[in-house]
């Protein structure tokens, strides 16, 4: 039997990148998986193909994780077709980069949007009705704890936050059997992170492996958390970075 036979995972920004990695792990492992998208929607509809061309279950939901409205009400649609979530994989992310005098409240108001209020609003929407054994799984980012180069204090900033909230929802959730976990990866070979760039040049010297990483590893980590492996491992994070911040 697959380790997530019958579950049901949602996973927000699963079109591309690392969420799309880690839907086609999930689905591998057997769960039933719903991805959202909020503007790829073609990428979204070749992974949901992929999963299904090799015996998975996958539904694309078009939801910008920038609307809390969108965001829950593709949830509770969700959970009222197929019953509750037994996974959650708060995934979606973005970075803005600018010299720190050049931002707006602007910018602070919509990755603060994405990075951590959606992480919230989804989270809400799904704990009411999630059964016993049900996962959370944030997607933060190493650099919450070490800050490489300059331009990164907002995104530093927004993963960063997302600590404090997988510790305190894990106690808040803890009675219910339900585990709370941050991932922070650190240098991934994405399509916001290629590995061909002066800057990854930079990041592999201060690696302790020397070279990137892929969505897969991600996925990896991300499925045995959401296991039965994984039912002992609660508000804590975990930094899969090949070594950067050793």
């Amino acid at each position: 039997m697959k380790r997530l036979e019958n579950k049901i995972a949602f996973v927000t920004g699963g079109s591309r990148g690392m969420g799309a990695a880690i839907s086609k792990r999930l689905a591998a492992e057997g769960a039933k998986v719903i991805l959202t998208y909020a503007k790829s929607g073609e990428k979204a509809a070749t992974v949901v193909a992929e999963i299904i061309a090799n015996a998975g279950w996958a539904q694309a939901v078009e939801a910008d994780s920038a609307d809390p409205i969108a965001l829950t009400n593709a949830i509770q649609k969700i959970i009222s077709e197929l019953g509750p979530i037994d996974i959650l994989v708060n995934n979606a992310g973005i970075y803005i980069g600018n010299d720190f005098a050049a931002h707006t409240l602007e910018d602070y108001d919509e990755i603060m949007g994405v990075n951590v209020r959606a992480v919230f609003v989804a989270s809400l929407a799904v704990v009411a009705q999630m059964p016993r054994n049900g996962r959370i799984i944030t997607i933060g980012s190493n650099m919450a704890e070490n800050s490489l180069s300059p331009q990164t204090t907002l995104y530093t900033m927004s993963k960063s936050a997302l600590t404090g909230f997988t510790r305190g929802l894990a106690r808040d959730l803890g009675a219910k059997g339900i585990t709370v976990n941050l991932v922070q990866p650190g240098p991934i070979n994405t399509d916001m992170n290629p590995s061909n760039t002066e800057l990854a040049d930079f990041l592999r010297s201060r690696m302790a492996l020397a070279d990137y990483g892929t969505g897969e590893d991600v996925a990896g980590l991300v499925v045995f958390l959401a296991s039965e492996e994984g039912k002992f491992i609660t508000g804590t994070s975990l930094t899969i970075d090949g070594g950067l911040n050793a």
